[in-house]
C-alpha cells in the first residue's frame, strides 16, 4: 500500500477544531509557565526585608500625663509612669518567659496573666517565677517631647526629672 501525503488535503471540521483546541492548551500551558517563572524571578530579585518598629520614639509632652498615672502602650510593649519625682519608661514584657504583662490599677501592681509573676509599680518582682525586675529604658526630653530609646536599658533608680 502506497503512502499517502495527506498534509495537502483539506482538514475536516472535527480535525480542525481538535487541533485548534490542542494548540490553545499548549499556548496556555506555555503562558502559565512563563508567568510562574516571572513571579518566582521577581520574588528572588526583590529584597527580603523585615520592617520593624522604631526603637526610639516620642511618647508625648510631659503635661499630657498626670502625676501618679501609668500609661500602658501594648503595641510598643512599654509602660510610661509619672511619679512625683518624674517619668519612668519600663518594659511590659515579663522577664520569666516573655509574656505581655498587665497593669492592675485596683491592686496597684503589674502582673503576668500567663504564669503568675507579679511586679510592683516600680517593676520589682513581688511574686511568681520571674527571675529579675522589669527593665527600664532611657527616657529623654527632646524639644518638649518625652522620647524613649528601648535599645538602652538604665538602672532601677533612673527617673527623668521634668520641671513642672
Amino acid at each position: 500500500m502506497p503512502l499517502m501525503d495527506d498534509l495537502h488535503e483539506p482538514l475536516e471540521e472535527k480535525e480542525s477544531s481538535r487541533r485548534r483546541f490542542l494548540s490553545l492548551c499548549g499556548a496556555g500551558a506555555l503562558a502559565a509557565a512563563v508567568a510562574g517563572t516571572g513571579v518566582v524571578g521577581f520574588r528572588y530579585l526583590s529584597p527580603n526585608v523585615l520592617y520593624e518598629d522604631e526603637r526610639r520614639f516620642k511618647l508625648g509632652r510631659p503635661g499630657e500625663f498626670a502625676v501618679g498615672s501609668v500609661t500602658a502602650l501594648p503595641r510598643r510593649k512599654l509602660y510610661l509612669m509619672r511619679t512625683a519625682r518624674g517619668f519612668i519608661a519600663m518594659s511590659a514584657v515579663c522577664t520569666h518567659l516573655g509574656c505581655m504583662t498587665q497593669f492592675e490599677a485596683a491592686g496597684d501592681r503589674i502582673f503576668c496573666p500567663c504564669h503568675g509573676s507579679r511586679y510592683s509599680r516600680e517593676g520589682r518582682v513581688t511574686g511568681g517565677p520571674a527571675p529579675r525586675p522589669l527593665p527600664r529604658y532611657e527616657l529623654t526630653l527632646d524639644k518638649g517631647f518625652l522620647v524613649v530609646d528601648t535599645r538602652r536599658e538604665v538602672g532601677e533608680d533612673f527617673v527623668l526629672e521634668v520641671p513642672a
